[in-house]
This record gives structure tokens, C-alpha cells and sequence, in this order.
């Protein structure tokens, strides 16, 4: 093949890449205005969108700026931050299966909250339909913060020592993973019914918690971290060739890891200090958008990160519409949506 047919090729391919990931935010601008309008209060479609813009009755406005579109907004920034996280995990771990999770931070965020709430941050109510409250929701996000991102923190400085080696970091996050996977079981089988009710629903994934404070101090680390990787862009590429070809192109593989999984835990650390555990996304979208997009970074993160924000707002419009008067918690959408997917990918890799 001539350098001439090599750039058409090559012209062609970016041209797909870019029609795709614009396909992708249209689509994440679609699903949020559907998500905006969906809801069980039999609201109109144009009564929906007036009050997105603050005109109409107040208890219409009230629906939509203090309740749908917070979670709205929260599954955009959160889905669009679990995806790019997984990307990067996966290039700079050299595993495809990695995640999010992979450090342990989900366990370790689950282990504080349940320990916060323990301690005297959470209660069961028996008013209103017996609905779980958490008294002091910002202490038990700090108290899964603190945990999460520590375990990261100890994750990575102990694999400086081997060279981080991507075998070295996986082990270590699924040791700590299983530990506060065991600490959080210990305490909740000393806990009593009540408190125990509790600290069980904040683990479920649930972005009705989310409140426009919350939602900036998600997109405070998301934003600032995609700018860092999409710069990356090209030394993921090399590090996809090997660490030896990253090496010979001059990228320091040490560093690269290292400021790479601290931002990715960090988005993670936050998303489910503030929202829960929400599994798959991480994993299915970039592998998903690998096969349509290529593996150029440059071009798999954003789509991996609109692919993200769609799969999140359609598990939120699900959870909120499949069985009437109740919310279910999105996490678990997110894993039968995204279960029979992980399925299939590797199904069609082992092919």
C-alpha cells in the first residue's frame, strides 16, 4: 500500500471516528432531555421542558430543577467520568478487564460509609412509607472519600516499589478489595436491623441523592482529569505497543501510571462516595467503543465517555419508570444492562 492510499485510509478511519463520537453526544443530548421529561408525576411533554427553564407552575418547576435534573445531570458527569476511568485503567494496567473497582475503591468506600453511618450517620425511619434516611449524608460521603481514595493512595505507593508493574497494582487492589469487602460484612453483622437497613441502601447506586453541590464537586475532578488524559492521548497509544515501544518513544512509564490511576481513582473515589456503587459502565463502554472507534485514545475517550453518560441515563430512565411508584437502584440496571454486553465482548474477543 502508497503513502497516498496509508493517508486516505487514514482519513477515512478518523472521519468514522469523529461522525461516531458526534452520534454519541447527540445521543447523551437526547437521552437528557428525555430523562428531564420522563417521570411518574404524569407530566406533560411541553409542561416538562418549560419548567426545565423555569416558566410554568411552581410545583411543575419544582419537579424538574430540584429533582430530575439533578439525578439527570449526576448520571452525565458520573457516566461520563466511570468511562473514561476505565479506559485509562485499561490502557495503563494492560488489562482489558480492568475498572474503576480494579484498586478496590468501590470496597473501601462501601466500608466507610457503612462504618460513618454505624457510628451514628445513618437511621431507618418508619414515617412516609418506612423510607431510609442518612442523617448526615456529606459525613458518610467524607468518611467513603477517606477510605477510598487512601487505599489508592497506599495501592500505588507500595507498587512504586515494583516499578508498578500492572500485575503488581491488580493484585493489590483485589487484596484490599476482598479485605474491605470482609471489614464491611463484620460490620454490618454487628449492627442492629435499623441501622443495618441503612448503611445496605447507601451501597445501592442511586443518583436521587445527588444535589447540584455534589454534582459540581464531581465535575470538578472529571473535567480537569479527561483534559490531562485526552493530552495522554498519544502516550497511551505507544503504551498500547508495549512498554517497550512507549519506552523507546521517550513516555516514563512510572510517572504516566502513576498521575494516570491517581486521577482515574480519584473520579471513582468521588463518584461513589456521593452516588454508590455503580458497576459495568467502567468496563463495558470502552471495550464496546473500542470496536467501533479503534483504539486511538484520542478518539476512544470521548466516545467511551458519551457512551457512558448514554448507558447512565438510560439505567436512570429504567429505574425510574419499570415498576410504577418506585425507584429502583440504578446500579443494578446498570449490571443487567451491562452484564449480558460484558458477555458478548468477550465472547467475540475469545472468537
Amino acid at each position: 500500500m502508497d503513502s497516498e492510499a496509508t493517508h486516505r485510509l487514514y482519513r477515512k478511519k478518523k472521519a468514522r471516528s469523529l461522525y461516531i463520537i458526534f452520534g454519541l453526544a447527540v445521543l447523551t443530548a437526547v437521552l437528557f432531555l428525555v430523562s428531564v421529561v420522563v417521570g411518574q408525576s404524569g407530566m406533560r411533554f411541553s409542561t416538562a421542558v418549560k419548567a426545565l427553564f423555569g416558566v410554568g407552575e411552581g410545583k411543575d418547576v419544582r419537579i424538574v430543577q430540584y429533582v430530575r435534573l439533578p439525578r439527570v445531570l449526576a448520571a452525565v458527569v458520573v457516566g461520563f467520568g466511570l468511562a473514561i476511568s476505565g479506559h485509562v485503567m485499561q490502557t495503563t494496567l494492560q488489562n482489558p478487564l480492568a475498572s474503576p473497582s480494579t484498586l478496590g475503591v468501590s470496597n473501601a468506600a462501601v466500608f466507610g460509609a457503612n462504618l460513618a453511618i454505624v457510628l451514628g450517620a445513618g437511621t431507618f425511619a418508619g414515617t412516609a412509607g418506612n423510607v431510609l434516611n442518612v442523617n448526615d449524608p456529606y459525613v458518610v460521603a467524607l468518611s467513603a472519600f477517606v477510605f477510598s481514595f487512601g487505599t489508592v493512595l497506599f495501592v500505588l505507593f507500595i507498587a512504586k516499589f515494583r516499578r508498578f508493574s500492572p500485575v503488581t497494582v491488580v493484585l493489590l487492589g483485589v487484596a484490599f478489595g476482598a479485605l474491605f469487602g470482609a471489614l464491611t460484612t463484620l460490620v454490618q453483622y454487628l449492627s442492629d436491623d435499623q441501622v443495618l437497613a441503612a448503611a445496605v441502601y447507601w451501597s445501592f447506586g442511586d443518583l436521587s441523592r445527588a444535589s447540584y453541590l455534589k454534582i459540581s464537586l464531581i465535575a470538578g475532578c472529571v473535567l480537569p482529569s479527561f483534559i490531562v488524559f485526552f493530552l495522554f492521548g498519544w502516550r497511551y497509544n505507544a503504551l498500547s505497543a508495549g512498554d517497550e515501544t512507549a519506552r523507546s518513544l521517550g513516555v516514563r512509564l512510572s510517572a504516566l501510571r502513576l498521575v494516570s490511576l491517581l486521577l482515574a481513582s480519584l473520579i471513582t473515589a468521588v463518584s461513589v462516595s456521593f452516588v454508590g456503587v455503580i458497576g459495568f459502565v467502567g468496563i463495558v463502554c470502552p471495550q464496546l467503543m473500542k470496536r467501533f472507534v479503534g483504539s486511538d485514545s484520542r478518539y476512544l475517550l470521548p466516545a467511551s465517555g458519551f457512551a457512558g453518560a448514554s448507558l447512565l441515563l438510560l439505567s436512570d430512565m429504567i429505574a425510574r419508570v419499570i415498576v410504577p411508584g418506585m425507584n429502583l437502584p440504578v446500579g443494578a440496571v446498570t449490571a443487567i444492562i451491562g452484564a449480558p454486553f460484558f458477555v458478548y465482548i468477550l465472547l467475540r474477543r475469545e472468537k
